[in-house]
């Protein structure tokens, strides 16, 4: 049971945590699997859900919907009437599939078992969005809003890279957004152990995407005969090429500071030599985060023919490529050369990385703010492999980090649980992530 917490401010009137549970597994029951596409049940069902959530404490919600059923809310929240500029706090509101067959219990359940909230959602993310409405419903109703403007956005889409969500505010709704200057969303802030110590990662950077569709094309023939335009021969050695490929490493100014954190506990120094063995200190994120260090091209999917004696004409491949911020130039030029001749190259999804400096006032209160509940822990920047909607967000100039934080135990491989089976957050982790970012929010 969590309980009202103190600091230098005084005791708390009131408990930021005392829904979050609750909140996480309401959340986790309405399935709003994100197929890519267009497809899947959409989010207007949670959308509504958190819309009636914060009219309950008086916060009016703007809905935004560009595509039938693809819907996100907007809403603004804080000391509307300061001049400073706002802060954005979002998360989305779509989860990637799951098969309930795989599961150990129902992925839409939100069943809390072993201490843990189990179902499709809980680590991504929507225990972030109920930590943030605990948080801001136990402050408003307690009078203890921030000092300064807060955006608080809920969107859809972002699994299949936020088109029919934070794009459409981004390009349509800008002027929902106006003032912002900072960002705070997903992927940060969550503990990892090393030799004994937690480290709690913040997200300063992302690498960009880059979602192709390879395509090749060849001569139809007969299975029997000679034909040395094979489509389907062509394309399968370009995505051997690719998918085979070793990607140099590349230290980017975030996991410099990141890999100097791990090498004082490994009582070393931090080069770009001994970068790997540096990560795998880091134990299951190693998956991650070893993969931030270098570009990374992974081949996902593939299509071609239609009978096994007939030589298609046509064969076609998907590429999860994601390259590092400022290495662009070396990745695409690396691609061209491992791809070769006589194959197109389309984007399903062409996002840049982005890199924020991790300094201020904001860096600041996110330190001290973990600190507050786990004095012991070490708190650092890195870089994350994946994409959030920090990316549209950024083009309206805004400094992002990812800010999501749970106090996590050392033998849980939390990394394999972002789009895997059986994903789950322990009970006190939310709790403890609630209390984190109501302190957060006093020092914003």
């Amino acid at each position: 049971m969590s309980t009202p917490h103190s600091d230098a401010h005084g005791p708390r009137d009131y408990d930021p945590a005392g829904e979050v549970v609750e909140l996480c597994r309401d959340l986790i029951r309405i399935d709003t699997s994100n197929y890519g596409e267009a497809e899947g049940p959409g989010e207007r069902k949670a959308a509504e859900h958190v819309a009636t959530l914060l009219d309950e404490v008086g916060i009016k919600s703007t809905v935004v919907e560009g595509t039938p059923g693809r819907t996100s809310i907007v809403a603004r929240w804080g000391d509307t009437s300061s001049d400073r500029d706002a802060l954005l706090l979002h998360g989305h509101l779509d989860v990637v599939p799951a098969a309930a067959e795989d599961w150990q219990v129902d992925p839409f359940s939100g069943e809390v078992q072993d201490g843990y909230v189990w179902g499709r959602g809980a680590v991504d993310m929507k225990d972030f969005d109920a930590m943030l409405l605990s948080v801001v419903r136990a402050r408003t109703r307690a009078g203890q809003v921030p000092d300064r403007p807060v955006v608080l956005c809920f969107t859809a889409d972002e699994e299949a890279g936020g088109h029919h969500g934070a794009q459409v505010i981004v390009e349509d709704h800008p002027e929902l957004l106006e003032g912002c200057t900072e960002a705070v969303g997903e992927v940060g802030g969550f503990s990892t152990t090393v030799r004994g110590r937690r480290v709690y990662l913040v997200e300063a950077a992302e690498k960009g995407m880059a979602w192709m569709k390879l395509t090749a094309r060849g001569r139809a023939g007969h299975g029997s005969m000679i034909n040395t335009d094979n489509a389907v021969s062509r394309l399968t050695a370009a995505v051997a090429r690719i998918g085979a490929h070793e990607w140099p490493v590349r230290l980017t100014p975030t996991m410099e500071v990141l890999l100097a954190t791990v090498a004082d506990l490994a009582g070393t120094q931090a080069t770009p030599e001994n970068a790997r063995d540096l990560i795998e200190e880091f134990g299951g994120a190693a998956r991650m985060l070893g993969a931030v260090i270098s570009n990374t091209t992974n081949p996902t999917m593939l299509d071609a023919g239609y009978k096994v004696n007939v030589i298609p004409t046509e064969a076609t491949a998907h590429v999860d490529g994601r390259f590092l911020p400022g290495f662009e130039d070396e990745f695409f030029a690396t691609l061209a050369e491992l791809t070769g001749e006589g194959i197109d190259i389309d984007f399903v999804s062409h996002q840049q990385p982005w890199e924020t400096p991790y300094d201020g006032d904001l860096v600041a209160a996110m330190n001290r703010s973990i600190l507050a509940e786990d004095p012991e822990g070490i708190v650092a920047p890195y870089l994350m492999s994946g994409g959030t909607d920090a990316k549209h967000f950024r083009k309206l100039g805004m400094r992002s980090y990812g800010f999501a934080p749970l106090r996590l135990p050392a033998d849980l491989d939390f990394t394999a649980l972002f789009h895997g089976v059986d994903e789950r957050v322990p009970v006190d982790a939310l709790e403890f992530g609630a209390r984190v970012f109501d302190r957060f929010l006093d020092q914003v």
